[in-house]
């Protein structure tokens, strides 16, 4: 299950820099699938093929958010996510839309650094 961002966000970015695939930025900033990550290309849900480093829209204006495609909930760097343990105010919470298995986060990791999957 990814983390989002809810609107109880106060802005103080302790959470961005601890995102190990980078998938946290401020509210209003564009976004690429590259940045912190290992990927060249991206195949979106319609089978189209994007640069990775193509600019995204931002997924908030107002206050940071997390972009759920590039987020492990840091399976495979940590035993927790890190947005939620430093997050002052408890607004990084598991999103009950993105709903992912242990071994489905760490697929998503092995892809965003292009490893291999250990067994």
């Amino acid at each position: 299950m990814a983390i989002k961002i809810t609107d109880e966000c106060i802005n103080c970015g302790a959470c961005e820099p601890e995102c190990p695939n980078t998938a946290i930025y401020e509210g209003g900033r564009e976004w690429n699938w590259a940045g912190g990550t290992a990927l060249i290309e991206v195949e979106m849900e319609d089978g189209s093929t994007i640069d990775a480093k193509s600019v995204q829209a931002p997924v908030s204006d107002e206050f940071y958010y997390i972009v759920s495609g590039k987020c492990t909930e840091c399976t495979g760097f940590h035993e927790e996510p890190q947005c939620a343990a430093v997050c002052p105010v408890d607004c990084c919470v598991p999103d009950p839309e993105m709903v992912e298995a242990k071994e489905e986060l760490m697929a998503k990791k092995s892809w965003l650094h292009n490893e291999e999957l250990q067994s």
